[in-house]
């Protein structure tokens, strides 16, 4: 059974996207600990980052670099954290979070609230500075 973010990179289930190209996709979490918190994800459905082929790992290397320089152009902080986890979906993703301090990244935090108003606006940021 196709992961939600297949399901996602598919169109069948709608999202604030950010930017894709032929292997990868980056879309705003809908679940955000902060403003601009964007998942990316391998269009290629794998449970494990690191297992990856070197040649996919690259890319999404490559194409995270660019998304959180977007990101951080777009959103003010003072850095972008990049957390992996990958326990709540079967498909390899990587957390972008725009962060000022340390404890901006921590998953234990309250997630904030976001209308759809400011999602499509901080996605069209985003994306305007991919």
């Amino acid at each position: 059974m196709p992961s939600i973010f297949s399901k996602i990179v598919a169109g069948e289930i709608p999202c604030y996207k950010i930017a894709e190209n032929e292997h990868c996709f980056a879309f705003l979490d809908i679940h955000p600990l902060t403003k601009g918190h964007s998942l990316v994800v391998p269009k290629k459905e794998i449970d494990y980052l690191y297992d990856l082929d070197e040649a996919s790992y690259q890319e999404l290397m490559r194409f995270t670099k660019r998304v959180a320089q977007a990101i951080k152009k777009s959103i003010p902080c003072q850095r972008v954290a990049s957390v992996v986890l990958g326990f709540e979906v079967p498909h390899a993703h990587i957390h972008l979070i725009p962060a000022n301090h340390e404890r901006d990244a921590h998953f234990s935090n309250k997630k904030i609230t976001l209308s759809k108003e400011e999602y499509t606006e901080i996605a069209q940021k985003i994306a305007a500075a991919f």
